[in-house]
């Protein structure tokens, strides 16, 4: 999230890259014809220190009054914007197709209307192509105006055609906001509580899905409207734990691009975010091959666009580059190689500092917690673990933060802080409460944390025992299945059990799983 100490002046200034930099001091001195413009001097000042520090810059600047400063700031926000518009004209198809629109639009002031109409074909021919609607009837909006202002014989026509286009592409909006909104409302509710925690949590999201669903023929659907479809049906689907379902609506969504290569650039924002859906539903199926290939499939694409990529691209493409290697370990059970991609992760996270949603930030902490912890290494878990659970900013995800706190109690416990998890277990359960968390999976956990210490060798032994069969009697409930996509306790019972690694114990499983899964799918 931004950085709350900066204003958004100060912010634009430090994302600007030295070539972005070197363009607007080049621009900025041509037009203003002197390298001392007010607005140049204060650009310079917050280059250099990093902040504005205003009563500083005045003290420097004499010739700066503080009455003048507030509309030099707005003054040099205005002209970085108008610079990045200059330097980026081809990197974004919404500003090519605008800046279409604006020169139709100045022409049109001029009088101009057969020029006019010229700019604005060129518009609408990449709004069709690449099915930019909102954009499509803007531009139908300015062609109304522009045939009443050629008057030809076939007037009556051109107009009942254009008043046909607008219809449907009306219609064509509505039912893509209709899509969009309510792919919205149940990100929404994932980020805010996690998955679906019971049948009555179900049942409310079902039948919103139901409600905010308008009626539709798929075969109809326009690219854009099937594009906001899938994207909703994956996230609900997602959202319950029917991977298999949404992983159907994944491949729908990517083929999609598939079938028209040049859609690919136009929506590339989304085309990323169906290839990131389509890999998640492989991992959490654990179909290790296809996992594998589609996570290639997106490294080539970043290799391929470098150049071109904006940095909010670079950034979506890091969140899911990074996610997936992580992934990779866990499905391979390697923790402790796991563990060596974690400091180069933290350092890319450090330089998106101010980009980057708390959400994923939060999903980051987490892995790492748990591949420490698959590592054995229990004191750098709890470090992440500090992160999540002490950062009062992090009002969602209820269901990370309460299984954070939970693996809290349980390192402390592999560290022998016996005493501090007997003190922590009481708020724990108020936290869980609260967020409304609590289910029989953490409470059969909290009971078995609340004995220690155990009075034999003997006790715990059975005490251990006892916990792993209560959870694979939960792991056979629906709902309660939910809680084991969190942290894989029964692989840490068997551990203790056995007396084996943890990362052995998964290995092993993992092993004998992707062979199986290799098999058939092949």
């Amino acid at each position: 999230m931004p950085n709350p100490s900066l204003s958004s002046l100060e912010l634009l200034i430090l994302s600007l890259t030295k070539a972005e930099k070197r363009f607007f001091k080049l621009q900025s001195t041509r037009l203003k014809g002197s390298e001392d413009a007010l607005f140049i001097k204060l650009f310079d000042w917050i280059d250099k220190r990093k902040k504005l520090e205003e009563a500083l810059f005045l003290k420097k600047n004499p010739n700066v009054k503080n009455s003048q400063l507030s509309n030099l700031k707005a003054h040099l926000h205005k002209q970085l914007l108008q610079s990045l518009r200059i330097l980026n004209p081809d990197k974004d198809l919404d500003l090519v197709i605008r800046n279409h629109v604006d020169h139709s639009i100045l022409l049109y002031n001029k009088c101009l209307y057969h020029d006019s109409l010229k700019q604005l074909r060129k518009a609408k021919k990449l709004a069709v192509k690449n099915d930019k609607t909102i954009l499509l009837l803007q531009i139908l909006e300015i062609e109304k105006k522009l045939a009443l202002k050629l008057i030809r014989p076939d007037m009556e026509k051109k107009t009942d055609r254009i008043s046909r286009e607008s219809e449907q592409v009306q219609q064509k909006i509505g039912q893509v906001y209709q899509f969009s909104n309510l792919f919205n409302r149940l990100y929404a509710h994932y980020v805010h509580t996690g998955y679906i925690r019971n049948s009555e949590e179900f049942e409310r999201v079902s039948k919103q899905l139901k409600g905010a669903l308008p009626s539709y023929e798929e075969k109809k659907l326009s690219s854009d409207e099937k594009m906001y479809l899938y994207s909703a049906l994956v996230c609900y689907y997602y959202f319950i734990q029917d991977y298999t379902t949404g992983l159907a609506y994944s491949k729908k969504w990517v083929q999609l691009f598939e079938e028209e290569p040049g859609y690919r650039i136009a929506k590339i924002d989304m085309y990323l975010k169906g290839i990131n859906n389509l890999i998640t539903g492989y991992y959490k199926l654990n179909m290790y091959n296809s996992f594998v290939k589609h996570c290639r499939m997106l490294d080539e694409i970043y290799s391929e666009h470098r150049s071109r990529l904006t940095v909010n691209i670079r950034l979506q493409l890091f969140k899911y580059l990074s996610t997936h290697e992580l992934n990779r370990y866990f499905l391979e059970g390697k923790f402790r190689e796991g563990v060596t991609a974690i400091p180069k992760i933290a350092q890319e996270l450090k330089r998106f500092e101010g980009k980057m949603d708390l959400h994923h930030q939060m999903i980051f902490y987490y892995k790492f917690v748990c591949m420490h912890f698959g590592a054995d290494q229990y004191k750098e878990a709890v470090q992440w673990l500090n992160l999540i659970i002490n950062n009062r900013d992090f009002d969602l995800r209820s269901d990370i933060q309460g299984f954070a706190r939970i693996l809290n109690l349980i390192c402390h416990y592999e560290l022998g802080n016996e005493d501090l998890v007997e003190y922590s277990i009481r708020s724990t359960y108020r936290f869980l409460i609260k967020k409304e968390e609590v289910n029989l999976y953490q409470r059969h956990i909290l009971s078995f944390l609340r004995q220690l210490p155990f009075p034999s060798s003997e006790a715990l032994q059975e005490g251990f025992l006892m916990l792993l069969r209560q959870m694979k009697e939960l792991k056979r409930i629906p709902f309660e299945r939910r809680a084991f996509t969190y942290f894989d306790i029964i692989s840490w019972l068997e551990s203790k059990i056995d007396n084996r690694p943890v990362e052995k114990i998964i290995q092993k499983k993992a092993s004998r799983f992707i062979h199986k899964k290799t098999m058939v799918q092949q």
